[in-house]
């Protein structure tokens, strides 16, 4: 029996042997299939990506899967509705990402990532409809801008995500085309707007990174409602070719990600003179070589940063906003950033009176007949007549078509109306005074409303400054009200100042690591 056992152990010693000079292990194939589908998406990062796909613990195709699993699980049947349409060649596309690492060893800036893309950026593979029935089917001749750029560098377009309808509201994201999307952290609430299905979909780990658009607030506000990171750069940083527009002069796309690191890494792709945008010359010999080098845990020490109390002395403001704010002034403090408190910009509210300028009609039209031949409608007046299009923006519809277009406003851009210059320098000349990098305010003065609700205070605080200025605008997670509702603090800059704000938004994150992820949306088992 002794000598039975003895034999048997030496036997198994030397297949153990045996199978360590292969280089194999007994169960490898297994073990390294398992490690693949173990790896966590849920608040992953581009760096932790690439580090898995540089080990082999992960091949595109298998994240691409991943994410696919989730909005399948989470999207339609928690009703959160932040996905219009899925991408049927993205599985291809990470195929193709993985035979290309195979054969070079190296990775792209965005190798493999899962993008989420508004509705309102043209996709030469994808239907683009701006969350109009009107636009249902339409699929644009090439890609826009930063989508192309996005895809030279790797990023695989998994999803178009909804938004309000013509990118009108910035309180809801509802459209004919695809409904209501709902707020992950409370599915009672809402995203806000316009670019809600963005925000809902990368807060709640449908892929790593989006992209939105701001108007007036529409990446600023989804991403404070939603806890993450969103960037309005500067005008003329990022072109805004091949994007659906609301009022053009106005129109900035850009990140939306769960961390600043993440939405640098889109920023520092997308950015940089395109010619079919004559607005992004401002940016020439003003981008440094990379964005990622002001990734600094330090960024706060020796910053001068201004409190802009205009919007938290209204007395509709949540008090438990302005609770946050004072943390968030007392936390940069500590961080080693110098307050200057009050900031006061003098004649504000005079100054920012009677500067929209409605061009929507003017703007859609244009970009309708860039679809050429295929534009399912010429002109605004045919949706209108079409009547495909969510009752609550008809009034706006009408407003737009109530103006002859050879009478409608013609208003120049943001460096050449002598309104916007006005502003922009009274802002600018402030700064200099305080001598600030910066300045912040929170992002909204109230918690996400509930859905429905157009007449509880709204706080929407993002209309003003940079729309109106062309100065950079971030907002990052600064905590939240009633325990689980976001609130955002937004960093204003000055002109081609996204180097000082990264330094600033980075270095508050690391030290205050307010993200977290909304809990209906876990793991998959």
């Amino acid at each position: 029996m002794m000598k039975n056992s003895f034999l048997l152990i030496v036997a198994l010693i030397l297949i153990m042997t045996l199978f360590s000079f292969t280089g194999c292990s007994l169960d490898s194939d297994k073990s390294e299939k398992a490690s693949a589908k173990e790896f966590p998406v849920v608040e992953t990062t581009i760096s932790e990506i690439h580090q898995a796909i540089q080990t082999g613990k992960l091949t595109c195709r298998e994240l691409v899967e991943t994410y696919l699993k989730r909005i399948e699980k989470y999207d339609q049947p928690t009703n959160l509705n932040a996905i219009v349409v899925i991408n049927p060649n993205a599985l291809k596309r990470a195929e193709e990402l993985d035979e290309e690492f195979k054969k070079t060893k190296k990775l792209r800036p965005l190798h493999g990532i899962p993008l989420i893309v508004k509705d309102n950026y043209d996709t030469y593979d994808l239907q683009t409809a701006a969350g109009s029935l009107a636009l249902k089917g339409s699929i644009p001749p090439d890609d826009a801008y930063q989508v192309r750029v996005l895809r030279e560098a790797g990023a695989v377009v998994l999803a178009k995500s909804n938004m309000a309808e013509w990118a009108f509201s910035p309180y809801q994201t509802v459209s004919s085309i695809a409904g209501t999307t709902r707020n992950p952290y409370d599915l009672e609430r809402v995203p806000a707007g316009s670019s809600g299905g963005t925000a809902a979909a990368v807060a709640a780990s449908f892929g790593t990174v989006g992209l939105g658009t701001d108007t007036g607030n529409s990446i600023r506000g989804p991403s404070s409602h939603c806890c993450l990171v969103g960037i309005r750069s500067t005008m003329g940083l990022t072109s805004r070719d091949g994007i659906i527009p609301l009022y053009l002069r106005n129109d900035i796309g850009g990140p939306m990600a769960r961390t600043v690191e993440d939405a640098v890494r889109i920023l520092e792709v997308i950015a940089g003179y395109d010619p079919a945008d004559p607005v992004t010359q401002m940016c020439l010999g003003k981008t440094p070589e990379n964005y990622t080098q002001f990734l600094d845990k330090d960024g706060l020490k020796g910053m001068r940063i201004g409190v802009f109390r205009y919007y938290t002395d209204k007395p509709t403001t949540e008090p438990q906003v302005k609770a946050l704010l004072e943390k968030a002034i007392d936390d940069m403090r500590f961080l080693g950033a110098e307050i200057v408190d009050p900031f006061v910009i003098p004649n504000f509210q005079e100054l920012t009176k009677s500067l929209w300028c409605d061009m929507f009609r003017h703007d859609v039209n244009n970009y309708l007949a860039s679809l050429g031949d295929e534009a399912p409608y010429k002109n605004l007046t045919e949706i209108f007549n079409s009547g495909l299009y969510s009752p609550y923006i008809e009034r706006r519809i009408k407003r737009a078509l109530g103006v002859p277009l050879e009478e409608s406003p013609q208003c120049k851009d943001l460096y050449s109306e002598p309104r916007n210059i006005t502003i922009r320098e009274a802002v600018l000349k402030a700064m200099k005074e305080h001598e600030l990098d910066a300045f912040v305010y929170p992002t909204w003065s109230n918690p996400p409303r509930k859905i429905g609700d157009l007449k509880s205070p709204a706080g929407d605080n993002s209309q003003l400054i940079p729309p109106h200025t062309g100065l950079p605008g971030f907002t990052i997670p600064m905590g939240y009200t009633y325990g689980n509702l976001p609130a955002g603090l937004q960093i204003v800059g000055k002109l081609f100042g996204e180097p000082d704000l990264i330094k600033i938004a980075y270095a508050y994150e690391q030290g205050t690591k307010h993200r977290r992820s909304p809990e209906k949306f876990l793991e998959l088992p």
